[in-house]
């Protein structure tokens, strides 16, 4: 009887990692993942270095509000964080350091810290859609994002406007470092 109730304990041990693989599997291929930050196109809002939980499931119930930092599969097969700037039908533009969409200025707080640290100059240079990414307005489906670090960041002023298809997630809590730990804006 002792042998049996040894291969029952044993078999319940099985099980039960067996359910808790399964889970944490559906967990991260469905809904949260891990992801570090690569780079220093997102500074300072992101440091290199950084880890970060990417949600998975908002974007398969909505769509990508303005500012959202987003995680999408880049045209290098690599994945890129940057933030949502136009939305599909947007009309884009800088002109002396300010957003323009739809011909409105656009305030950029999360850019002041930035801002103020350069003296040489405008954080991000003026630029129209149409010199972009040949068109008036971000198609239907896309996405213009751009990193925070504006001199430094590949975004779609280089790779075009970004299908809401080929983004992973939104993020917006950095777990690692402890020092960093939080949501970021």
């Amino acid at each position: 009887m002792n042998e049996e109730k040894k291969k029952n304990e044993t078999w319940e041990w099985i099980k039960a990692l067996l359910i808790a693989f399964g889970l944490a599997a559906i967990i991260r291929i469905f809904l949260f993942t891990p992801i570090v930050v690569d780079g220093i196109s997102m500074m300072p809002t992101l440091e290199h270095g950084d880890k970060m939980i990417v949600n998975k499931i908002g974007y398969t119930l909505g769509k990508p509000d303005r500012f959202d930092i987003v995680v999408f599969h880049a045209p290098e097969k690599k994945d890129y964080i940057k933030r949502v700037i136009g939305l599909p039908g947007d009309k884009v533009e800088y002109r002396d350091d300010i957003l323009y969409i739809n011909d409105e200025p656009y305030e950029e707080s999360y850019l002041d810290k930035y801002k103020a640290e350069i003296a040489d100059g405008p954080l991000t240079e003026d630029f129209t859609l149409e010199e972009k990414i040949q068109r008036e307005t971000v198609p239907e489906g896309y996405v213009f994002v751009m990193g925070d670090n504006r001199r430094k960041s590949k975004d779609s002023r280089h790779i075009g406007a970004v299908a809401i298809d080929e983004i992973i997630g939104s993020t917006k809590f950095v777990f690692w470092p402890i020092k960093d730990f939080g949501t970021v804006e």
